[in-house]
């Protein structure tokens, strides 16, 4: 076996455990890249530590689970390869956390969905059988209610603002809506995971979720949902399109590039 084979690409996941892990990883991993690219570009340079430092967390958070994955199935010759070497059909994060940094308002929007959603599924991990699983959740936990509350203060900010500060969180209320129906659908991946004892069905929270949110919404100068009459989905099933392609493109380089490296 090359050094390419070895350390480009890896098995595809059998076990309901890793394959829920994954895509709790990937969802990480992925958003996290995304807020990494925002480093040496936010509006202020507080705000520019802050962002890092929450890309951080979630890169923090993807590495543990890629390595717990792998003390489960054999995979991968690490959790570097794991993470960073798939073909984009391998990815199973949804597609929200792919969606492009269009401005300020859109990133603080989408870290407050994903944050409030992640509360909600990670709170469903504490009582796994899987100790370890519920460990990472636990301590994921302290650093997703820091996220919540930095990115609410700016979506009440926004919205609340100035009319063109209103009309940029508005239009990316429109824009990101339609993908947060993925995050809570009790698919096949989630039903296995839940009757593996790994999780409990946080989806069953999704209404309160919605309320939730929407009264945020309305205390951030009456911003409205849009009516959608279908919501996106197909991350979970490795369905992307362009915008992980091109993450992928730059998280990927240097381990494609150079098989093996290490530091």
């Amino acid at each position: 076996m090359s050094v390419a084979e070895k350390y480009i690409g890896a098995k595809t996941p059998s076990k309901p455990e890793t394959i829920y892990m994954l895509r709790l990883a990937d969802n990480t991993l992925i958003l996290g890249q995304r807020l990494s690219e925002m480093c040496g570009h936010a509006p202020e340079m507080e705000l520019d530590i802050a962002l890092t430092n929450i890309s951080l967390d979630l890169i923090g958070q993807a590495k543990l689970l890629f390595e717990h994955i792998l003390t489960l199935e054999d995979l991968a010759p690490n959790a570097d390869v794991l993470a960073m070497t798939r073909p984009l059909e391998q990815y199973t994060n949804c597609l929200f956390v792919a969606q492009p940094n269009v401005d300020f308002a859109h990133i603080m929007l989408k870290q407050y969905l994903f944050s409030t959603m992640q509360k909600l599924q990670y709170e469903a991990l504490l009582e796994s059988r899987d100790e370890t699983l519920a460990a990472i959740a636990e301590k994921s936990l302290k650093e997703i209610a820091y996220h919540i509350r930095f990115a609410k203060t700016w979506l009440l900010r926004l919205g609340d603002g100035t009319e063109e500060s209103r009309t940029r969180m508005a239009d990316a209320l429109d824009c990101l809506w339609r993908f947060t129906g993925e995050m809570f659908v009790r698919d096949a991946g989630l039903a296995d995971a839940v009757n593996a004892g790994l999780s409990t069905d946080f989806t069953q929270h999704y209404d309160g979720w919605t309320l939730e949110v929407e009264s945020v919404f309305t205390e951030a100068g009456g911003l409205t949902p849009p009516e959608t009459a279908r919501m996106i989905m197909g991350g979970h099933q490795g369905q992307h399109d362009d915008n992980l392609g091109h993450i992928l493109a730059d998280m990927q380089f240097m381990q494609r590039s150079y098989p093996g490296l290490k530091w």
